[in-house]
């Protein structure tokens, strides 16, 4: 294509912004209404290639149904002497990806405020069953007012398609930030995007992605296999909340991860009240996408504002009284190993299930080494009991042996969705859950022969 050139009696080529393996995108001039417009133009060789003609069509089908104010809005679509084109609004800024290049880790506001607009575009295609399958920083631009819109749905596919053009084993994507499912060349779903999402709010906190690598197959193989390092880790000052949310969304199983619709409400929540102080669940009425499938990842849930609140109750109260005192704050929450817990064995280890909570991460609790296939244990699974003074409201667990998947159980209750740990996990506790008594139930090794716990604690 030459700048100067028309393409469909109207669009005149004056710049070309970028290239891919399926298209070029211009600047252009639409002479008809006066106006810039982006102009994307499947490539000459690939013309011929129904393939690719169909998936460059569909493209412009799905987008077409998007207006919303987070979503580049698609314009026209046609074919000039067998090129394929797609016509879509002109956003006068950069891509993200230039942007953390250029600064590094955002503020915290600011990765908020991105992750909220990202968020609510792609939960807007989520419910009207499309899948980007592509989300990453170079495919969200800034408009001149800073706003996020998402553009590039070039490999989108259809919720509802049991027969596209892009069927199981078949990786399209980015590796840097492709979920595991779709690494693997398994179907991916509205699920997928929130991993992919999950990886670039990662990339916002930190300056870098969580699985750096030399090629596409060993980026890939780390998302399959291995867990993400911890963001608290990387960045400090990173809220707690925020942190558990984008360990969320880094779930291995999807089935694990949160909505698109939850990772918005999350994040306004966070951005309203990052400390957790005086935040409880709100029940939403579940939308098209939570309905197709609820998710079994828990609403976080910070209990620390009441407590804040009936303290200072209290002490009011008593002061009021002649001769009262003032009311004390609740006493630390503390955590003690009680026992390990095997009921279809002989013990694992129990003379070190103190070194799970003496504060010290050089030692750890062990399981006994296993060498089942799939990371089994050749029985339900095992796992430590552990006491508190208070209810938590959530339980952290640290281990140098990440990749093994938990949940938080008393009982036939299991209270927490099973997870991945990595270095450092937080299990959010249910809001109202007065547990004092409970088990970190082991379900998977992951790629270890034995597990080790060597932290709980708990808030």
């Amino acid at each position: 294509m030459k700048l100067g050139e028309s393409i469909g009696g109207r669009y005149e080529l004056e710049e070309l912004v970028g290239s891919g393996g399926m298209s070029s995108v211009y600047r252009a001039h639409d002479r008809m209404l006066e106006r810039k417009v982006a102009l994307k133009i499947l490539h000459s060789r690939l013309g011929d290639d129904g393939e690719y003609v169909e998936r460059f069509r569909r493209e412009a089908r799905a987008v077409a149904q998007l207006a919303h104010p987070n979503i580049v809005t698609v314009i026209d679509r046609g074919d000039d002497e067998g090129r394929q084109f797609i016509v879509f609004e002109y956003i006068d800024g950069k891509t993200l990806k230039q942007i953390v290049d250029a600064e590094g880790p955002l503020p915290i506001d600011e990765v908020l405020t991105l992750g909220i607009e990202i968020a609510s575009g792609l939960a807007f295609a989520h419910e009207r069953g499309i899948v980007h399958r592509d989300v990453k920083p170079q495919n969200v631009l800034l408009n001149g007012d800073g706003r996020a819109k998402v553009t590039d749905f070039g490999i989108a596919r259809s919720l509802d398609v049991e027969h596209g053009v892009t069927q199981t084993g078949t990786v399209l994507g980015t590796s840097n930030y492709i979920a595991p499912e779709q690494a693997s060349g398994q179907p991916v779903d509205d699920r997928s995007d929130v991993y992919s999402l999950g990886v670039v709010l990662y990339e916002l906190l930190t300056g870098e992605v969580p699985f750096p690598g030399e090629s596409f197959v060993a980026v890939a193989m780390k998302h399959i296999h291995e867990p993400a390092p911890s963001v608290l880790e990387q960045r400090p000052d990173t809220p707690p909340r925020l942190a558990s949310l984008v360990d969320a969304m880094l779930a291995k199983d999807h089935t694990f991860r949160p909505s698109m619709d939850e990772v918005v409400a999350e994040l306004e929540s966070i951005r309203r009240d990052p400390s957790g102080v005086g935040h409880t669940a709100v029940l939403r009425r579940p939308t098209v996408a939570t309905r197709r499938r609820r998710s079994k990842w828990p609403l976080v849930v910070a209990f620390l504002g009441v407590l804040v609140i009936a303290g200072a109750v209290a002490g009011i109260l008593l002061n009021d009284e002649p001769g009262g005192t003032t009311a004390q704050p609740p006493p630390k929450l503390n955590v003690d190993a009680v026992a390990a817990v095997d009921p279809a064995g002989d013990g694992e280890h129990d003379s070190e299930v103190p070194n799970a909570t003496d504060g010290n991460l050089e030692t750890y609790w062990t399981t006994s080494r296993y060498s089942y296939p799939d990371g089994g244990f050749g029985k339900a699974g095992v796992g430590i009991q552990l006491e508190t003074n208070r209810p938590p409201s959530a339980v952290v667990v640290q281990s140098n042996t990440p990749g093994f998947s938990a949940d938080i159980r008393s009982g036939n209750t299991i209270y927490t969705p099973s997870q991945q740990v990595g270095t450092a996990t937080t299990f959010t506790l249910p809001s109202g859950t007065e547990l004092t008594r409970f088990v970190l139930w082991i379900t998977n090794r992951g790629p270890n022969s034995a597990v080790h716990v060597n932290e709980v604690t708990a808030r």
